[in-house]
Protein backbone atom coordinates (compact mmCIF):
# COMPACT_ATOMS: atom_id res chain seq x y z
CA UNK A 1 0.00 0.00 0.00
CA UNK A 2 3.00 2.32 0.93
CA UNK A 3 4.39 1.97 -2.36
CA UNK A 4 1.25 2.46 -4.08
CA UNK A 5 0.66 6.01 -2.64
CA UNK A 6 4.63 6.74 -3.33
CA UNK A 7 3.73 5.63 -7.10
CA UNK A 8 -0.03 7.90 -6.60
CA UNK A 9 2.37 10.36 -5.12
CA UNK A 10 5.09 10.78 -7.89
CA UNK A 11 2.82 10.66 -10.76
CA UNK A 12 1.09 13.78 -9.33
CA UNK A 13 4.13 15.88 -8.91
CA UNK A 14 5.34 15.02 -12.22
CA UNK A 15 2.17 15.64 -14.46
CA UNK A 16 0.91 18.38 -12.13
CA UNK A 17 2.41 21.66 -11.96
CA UNK A 18 5.72 23.13 -11.59
CA UNK A 19 6.86 19.95 -12.71
CA UNK A 20 4.76 19.35 -15.75
CA UNK A 21 5.49 22.52 -17.29
CA UNK A 22 9.40 22.40 -16.39
CA UNK A 23 9.31 19.09 -17.99
CA UNK A 24 8.37 20.22 -21.22
CA UNK A 25 10.43 22.81 -21.10
CA UNK A 26 13.36 20.49 -20.50
CA UNK A 27 11.62 18.46 -23.31
CA UNK A 28 11.89 21.84 -25.75
CA UNK A 29 15.82 21.73 -24.89
CA UNK A 30 16.65 18.76 -25.77
CA UNK A 31 15.08 19.06 -29.12
CA UNK A 32 16.13 22.45 -29.77
CA UNK A 33 18.81 21.12 -32.46
CA UNK A 34 17.10 18.16 -33.77
CA UNK A 35 13.62 19.48 -33.68
CA UNK A 36 13.68 23.65 -33.54
CA UNK A 37 10.02 24.22 -34.15
CA UNK A 38 8.88 21.61 -31.55
CA UNK A 39 11.27 23.08 -29.37
CA UNK A 40 10.04 26.20 -29.33
CA UNK A 41 6.53 25.13 -29.20
CA UNK A 42 7.49 23.57 -26.19
CA UNK A 43 9.06 25.86 -24.70
CA UNK A 44 6.71 28.92 -24.90
CA UNK A 45 3.73 26.31 -23.86
CA UNK A 46 5.65 25.54 -21.25
CA UNK A 47 6.65 29.36 -19.95
CA UNK A 48 3.35 30.73 -21.16
CA UNK A 49 1.52 27.48 -18.75
CA UNK A 50 3.58 28.33 -16.04
CA UNK A 51 2.91 31.73 -16.29
CA UNK A 52 -0.77 31.76 -16.66
CA UNK A 53 -0.90 28.83 -13.52
CA UNK A 54 0.52 31.13 -11.32
CA UNK A 55 -1.47 34.00 -11.67
CA UNK A 56 -4.29 34.95 -9.10
CA UNK A 57 -6.68 35.42 -12.41
CA UNK A 58 -6.12 32.08 -13.78
CA UNK A 59 -5.90 30.04 -10.57
CA UNK A 60 -9.47 31.49 -8.99
CA UNK A 61 -11.37 30.72 -12.34
CA UNK A 62 -10.01 27.19 -12.16
CA UNK A 63 -10.88 26.84 -8.47
CA UNK A 64 -14.39 28.01 -9.31
CA UNK A 65 -14.84 25.38 -11.43
CA UNK A 66 -14.45 22.95 -8.79
CA UNK A 67 -15.62 24.54 -5.65
CA UNK A 68 -19.38 23.08 -6.41
CA UNK A 69 -20.86 23.56 -2.34
CA UNK A 70 -21.41 27.07 -0.68
CA UNK A 71 -20.52 27.45 3.11
CA UNK A 72 -22.33 25.52 5.54
CA UNK A 73 -25.92 26.35 6.28
CA UNK A 74 -26.10 25.42 9.97
CA UNK A 75 -29.85 24.78 10.60
CA UNK A 76 -28.61 21.54 8.13
CA UNK A 77 -26.77 20.29 10.47
CA UNK A 78 -29.47 19.61 13.29
CA UNK A 79 -30.08 16.28 12.34
CA UNK A 80 -26.54 14.99 12.20
CA UNK A 81 -25.01 12.54 13.93
CA UNK A 82 -21.21 13.26 13.81
CA UNK A 83 -18.28 15.08 12.29
CA UNK A 84 -15.93 13.48 10.15
CA UNK A 85 -12.59 15.82 9.02
CA UNK A 86 -10.83 14.04 6.09
CA UNK A 87 -6.73 14.49 6.54
CA UNK A 88 -4.71 15.75 3.14
CA UNK A 89 -2.93 18.97 2.97
CA UNK A 90 0.55 17.64 5.37
CA UNK A 91 1.53 17.14 8.70
CA UNK A 92 4.62 17.25 10.56
CA UNK A 93 6.02 13.80 12.50
CA UNK A 94 7.92 15.87 15.02
CA UNK A 95 6.99 19.68 15.43
CA UNK A 96 9.84 20.66 17.88
CA UNK A 97 7.43 23.57 19.33
CA UNK A 98 4.79 21.08 20.55
CA UNK A 99 7.58 18.13 20.52
CA UNK A 100 5.36 16.29 18.75
CA UNK A 101 3.09 15.70 15.61
CA UNK A 102 0.98 18.43 14.31
CA UNK A 103 -1.14 19.52 11.17
CA UNK A 104 0.27 21.99 8.47
CA UNK A 105 -1.59 24.88 7.46
CA UNK A 106 -4.51 23.04 4.96
CA UNK A 107 -4.92 20.29 6.93
CA UNK A 108 -4.86 22.63 10.33
CA UNK A 109 -7.97 24.70 8.49
CA UNK A 110 -10.02 21.24 7.84
CA UNK A 111 -8.91 20.83 11.69
CA UNK A 112 -9.64 24.47 12.82
CA UNK A 113 -13.13 24.63 10.64
CA UNK A 114 -14.09 21.02 12.47
CA UNK A 115 -13.76 22.08 15.92
CA UNK A 116 -15.75 25.09 15.52
CA UNK A 117 -18.42 23.05 14.51
CA UNK A 118 -18.01 20.03 16.96
CA UNK A 119 -18.15 23.40 19.56
CA UNK A 120 -21.28 25.07 17.88
CA UNK A 121 -23.72 21.31 17.69
CA UNK A 122 -21.87 19.29 20.25
CA UNK A 123 -21.53 16.21 17.50
CA UNK A 124 -18.55 14.03 18.09
CA UNK A 125 -15.71 13.96 15.55
CA UNK A 126 -13.94 11.14 13.61
CA UNK A 127 -10.64 11.42 12.00
CA UNK A 128 -9.67 10.05 9.19
CA UNK A 129 -6.09 9.82 7.23
CA UNK A 130 -3.15 7.49 7.12
CA UNK A 131 -0.76 6.44 10.22
CA UNK A 132 0.67 9.57 11.34
CA UNK A 133 -1.44 11.78 9.73
CA UNK A 134 -4.33 10.59 11.43
CA UNK A 135 -2.18 10.76 14.98
CA UNK A 136 -1.20 14.15 14.58
CA UNK A 137 -5.01 15.33 13.52
CA UNK A 138 -5.96 14.07 16.75
CA UNK A 139 -2.86 15.32 18.74
CA UNK A 140 -3.71 18.82 17.00
CA UNK A 141 -7.50 18.69 17.53
CA UNK A 142 -6.92 17.48 21.46
CA UNK A 143 -3.69 19.98 21.90
CA UNK A 144 -4.91 23.13 20.00
CA UNK A 145 -8.72 23.38 19.97
CA UNK A 146 -9.18 20.94 23.62
CA UNK A 147 -10.94 18.61 21.41
CA UNK A 148 -11.08 14.66 21.69
CA UNK A 149 -12.16 13.01 18.62
CA UNK A 150 -14.50 10.10 19.52
CA UNK A 151 -12.99 7.87 16.37
CA UNK A 152 -9.70 8.04 14.74
CA UNK A 153 -9.10 5.69 11.70
CA UNK A 154 -5.53 5.69 11.05
CA UNK A 155 -5.69 3.66 7.91
CA UNK A 156 -7.00 5.58 4.71
CA UNK A 157 -4.73 6.23 2.16
CA UNK A 158 -7.04 8.13 -0.16
CA UNK A 159 -10.58 9.35 -0.68
CA UNK A 160 -11.78 5.86 -1.48
CA UNK A 161 -10.70 4.56 1.36
CA UNK A 162 -11.80 7.50 3.86
CA UNK A 163 -15.44 6.77 3.32
CA UNK A 164 -15.03 3.03 3.31
CA UNK A 165 -13.44 3.05 6.55
CA UNK A 166 -15.43 5.61 8.26
CA UNK A 167 -18.47 3.44 7.16
CA UNK A 168 -17.03 0.19 8.73
CA UNK A 169 -16.25 2.30 12.15
CA UNK A 170 -19.65 4.82 12.38
CA UNK A 171 -22.83 2.74 10.76
CA UNK A 172 -21.56 0.05 12.84
CA UNK A 173 -22.44 2.71 15.75
CA UNK A 174 -25.52 3.54 13.72
CA UNK A 175 -24.28 6.75 12.80
CA UNK A 176 -25.46 7.35 8.79
CA UNK A 177 -25.99 11.21 9.07
CA UNK A 178 -22.55 13.10 8.75
CA UNK A 179 -21.28 16.57 8.46
CA UNK A 180 -18.44 16.23 6.35
CA UNK A 181 -15.45 18.78 6.19
CA UNK A 182 -12.80 18.71 4.40
CA UNK A 183 -11.36 21.65 1.32
CA UNK A 184 -13.42 22.85 -0.92
CA UNK A 185 -12.05 21.95 -3.71
CA UNK A 186 -12.08 18.31 -2.48
CA UNK A 187 -15.99 18.54 -1.78
CA UNK A 188 -17.18 17.33 -4.91
CA UNK A 189 -15.18 13.96 -4.54
CA UNK A 190 -15.81 13.22 -1.20
CA UNK A 191 -19.48 13.97 -1.34
CA UNK A 192 -19.65 10.90 -3.28
CA UNK A 193 -17.38 8.60 -2.25
CA UNK A 194 -19.49 8.62 1.46
CA UNK A 195 -22.83 8.53 -0.45
CA UNK A 196 -21.89 5.40 -2.46
CA UNK A 197 -20.18 3.87 1.33
CA UNK A 198 -24.16 4.48 2.30
CA UNK A 199 -24.10 8.00 4.13
CA UNK A 200 -26.26 10.99 3.98
CA UNK A 201 -23.77 13.73 3.53
CA UNK A 202 -24.14 17.27 4.99
CA UNK A 203 -20.89 19.13 2.82
CA UNK A 204 -18.97 21.58 5.21
CA UNK A 205 -16.60 22.89 2.99
CA UNK A 206 -13.10 24.99 4.81
CA UNK A 207 -11.09 27.08 2.87
CA UNK A 208 -13.84 28.26 0.65
CA UNK A 209 -12.01 30.63 -2.24
CA UNK A 210 -12.87 34.24 -0.94
CA UNK A 211 -13.27 37.41 -3.10
CA UNK A 212 -9.38 38.69 -4.28
CA UNK A 213 -9.97 42.29 -5.68
CA UNK A 214 -5.84 43.10 -6.06
CA UNK A 215 -5.61 44.70 -9.19
CA UNK A 216 -2.99 44.74 -11.50
CA UNK A 217 -1.87 42.32 -9.53
CA UNK A 218 -4.17 39.55 -10.40
CA UNK A 219 -1.88 39.08 -13.81
CA UNK A 220 1.45 38.86 -11.85
CA UNK A 221 2.59 35.50 -10.53
CA UNK A 222 2.77 33.84 -7.29
CA UNK A 223 3.37 30.60 -5.14
CA UNK A 224 -0.12 30.67 -3.20
CA UNK A 225 -1.72 31.29 -6.85
CA UNK A 226 0.06 28.22 -8.37
CA UNK A 227 -0.56 26.35 -5.44
CA UNK A 228 -4.67 26.70 -6.18
CA UNK A 229 -3.88 25.75 -9.32
CA UNK A 230 -2.49 22.76 -9.24
CA UNK A 231 -4.81 21.91 -6.62
CA UNK A 232 -7.93 22.45 -9.27
CA UNK A 233 -6.01 20.54 -11.67
CA UNK A 234 -5.68 17.85 -9.65
CA UNK A 235 -9.41 17.73 -8.63
CA UNK A 236 -10.42 18.43 -12.38
CA UNK A 237 -8.50 15.23 -13.31
CA UNK A 238 -9.40 13.00 -9.89
CA UNK A 239 -13.30 12.69 -10.88
CA UNK A 240 -12.87 11.44 -14.21
CA UNK A 241 -10.36 9.03 -12.54
CA UNK A 242 -12.98 7.99 -9.77
CA UNK A 243 -15.66 7.80 -12.32
CA UNK A 244 -13.66 4.89 -14.19
CA UNK A 245 -12.28 3.26 -11.17
CA UNK A 246 -16.13 2.86 -9.35
CA UNK A 247 -18.05 1.92 -13.17
CA UNK A 248 -14.78 -0.26 -14.07
CA UNK A 249 -15.31 -2.10 -10.52
CA UNK A 250 -11.61 -1.66 -10.24
CA UNK A 251 -11.39 0.07 -6.39
CA UNK A 252 -10.21 -1.46 -3.73
CA UNK A 253 -12.75 -3.46 -1.29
Amino acid sequence: MIWLLQLKTLLKDLILPPAGPLLLALLGFVLLKRRPRLARACLIAAVASLWLLSTPIVSDALTRLVELYPPLDPNLADNAQAIVILGGGGQRALAPEYGGPAAEPLLLERLSYGAYLAKKTGLPILVTGFSIEARAMHDTLQRNFGIEARWVDDRAYDTFQNARNSARILIAEGVHRIVLVTRATHMRRSVQEYTDAGFEVIPAPAGILAARDFGVLRIIPNADALMRSQTAIYELLGEPVRIFLSASHLRRH
